[in-house]
C-alpha cells in the first residue's frame, strides 16, 4: 500500500508588507509616475507619505484626487515645489496656488464630476474599463472643450475631447448617456485608521471618503495606518479593504496631525452663557 499522506506540519503563513518607514515605501515612485492619492479636503489625507514623497524630490506627477489640499498641506506641498504636472481633480477651492498655476499654464486639470471621478477609480479597481453616466450630458464633460491647460497669455491649449454618448431606456425611460473611462493608476497613496501586517485596511468616519477607491485604483498600493496589528486581529466583516489591493504598510502612529479645513461654529444666542446654550 502506498505510504499515507503526512499531514502538515505548519500552516501558511500570511504575506508581511508592513516597511519600516515612509521614506521606504514610497522609494521606487519614479518621476512622472501616476498617482492615486486619498482624502477629501484635509481629511484622511496621507500626510506622512506625501511628506516622504516631496523629500525624495520625485516630480512631473500625474495625480489623482478629490482635490489638492490647501497651501501648506496634503497634496499642496508637492504642488507648491512644482512636483505635479497634471491633476485630475472634482474641486479646485481652497488652494490657492493651485488656481494660480492651472491659470498660469504651469498645471494641466482635468475637471471631473465628483460622482463621476468615484465611479471612475471604484471601476479602474473593478476591472471594468468604462461605463455610462448621465451625469455631464448637455454639457462640455461631454460636449468637450473644458480648459485642461491654459497658456500665460490665457488661451487654451488643451481642452477635452467629445466623449461618446448613447441612448438607453432605464426603467421605461429614455435618456442619453455619456461614456466615462475608468481610472487606474502607477501608484496609490491611502491613510486607514487600522490595518494589519497584510494590508488589509479599515478607515474611520469621514476619514473614509475615496481613500478605498484609491487603494483598489493603484498597480501598487501604499497604506499608512494609524494602529498597525497582527492579522487576525480585524474581524473579517470590518475590512473595508481587503490586504489583496494592498501591497505596502507603513505605521504612521495615531497621534499624527489632522487639520480641519475649516472650522465653522454658529453664533452664540444673545444672553446665554456656554452651558445654557448647549441646552
Amino acid at each position: 500500500m502506498p505510504d499515507a499522506v503526512q499531514p502538515a506540519t505548519h500552516a501558511l503563513r500570511p504575506a508581511d508588507k508592513v516597511v519600516a518607514s515612509a521614506a521606504e515605501a514610497v522609494a521606487d515612485i519614479p518621476d512622472g509616475a501616476t498617482l492615486a492619492v486619498g482624502g477629501f479636503g484635509l481629511c484622511g489625507v496621507p500626510q506622512q507619505l506625501i511628506d516622504a514623497l516631496h523629500a525624495a524630490g520625485t516630480t512631473d506627477l500625474e495625480v489623482v484626487s478629490n482635490n489638492c489640499g490647501v497651501d501648506d498641506w496634503g497634496l499642496g506641498v508637492l504642488l507648491a515645489d512644482h512636483r505635479i504636472a497634471r491633476m485630475t481633480s472634482s474641486y479646485v477651492g481652497e488652494n490657492k496656488e493651485f488656481a494660480r498655476q492651472f491659470l498660469s499654464g504651469e498645471l494641466e486639470v482635468e475637471l471631473t464630476p465628483q460622482g463621476t471621478l468615484a465611479e471612475r477609480l471604484r471601476a479602474g479597481g473593478a476591472g471594468i474599463p468604462a461605463f455610462y453616466t448621465a451625469t455631464g450630458v448637455g454639457t462640455q464633460v461631454a460636449e468637450g472643450g473644458l480648459p485642461w491647460r491654459y497658456a500665460p497669455d490665457g488661451s487654451v491649449v488643451r481642452s477635452s475631447p467629445v466623449k461618446q454618448t448613447r441612448e438607453f431606456t432605464v426603467r421605461g425611460e429614455a435618456r442619453t448617456y455619456v461614456l466615462e473611462e475608468s481610472i487606474v493608476t502607477d501608484f496609490a497613496l491611502v491613510h486607514a485608521w487600522k490595518g494589519d501586517r497584510s494590508g488589509n485596511l479599515v478607515f474611520r468616519e469621514s476619514a473614509r471618503n475615496f481613500n478605498p477607491l484609491c487603494a483598489t485604483a493603484g498597480r501598487v498600493t501604499i497604506a499608512q495606518v494609524e494602529h498597525l496589528v497582527d492579522v487576525g486581529a480585524i474581524r473579517p466583516e470590518d475590512v473595508h479593504t481587503p490586504g489583496v489591493f494592498v501591497q505596502r504598510v507603513v505605521e504612521v502612529g495615531a497621534h499624527v496631525e489632522k487639520r480641519i479645513e475649516k472650522r465653522t461654529v454658529r453664533p452664540r444666542p444673545q444672553g446665554t452663557t456656554p452651558e445654557t446654550a448647549e441646552g
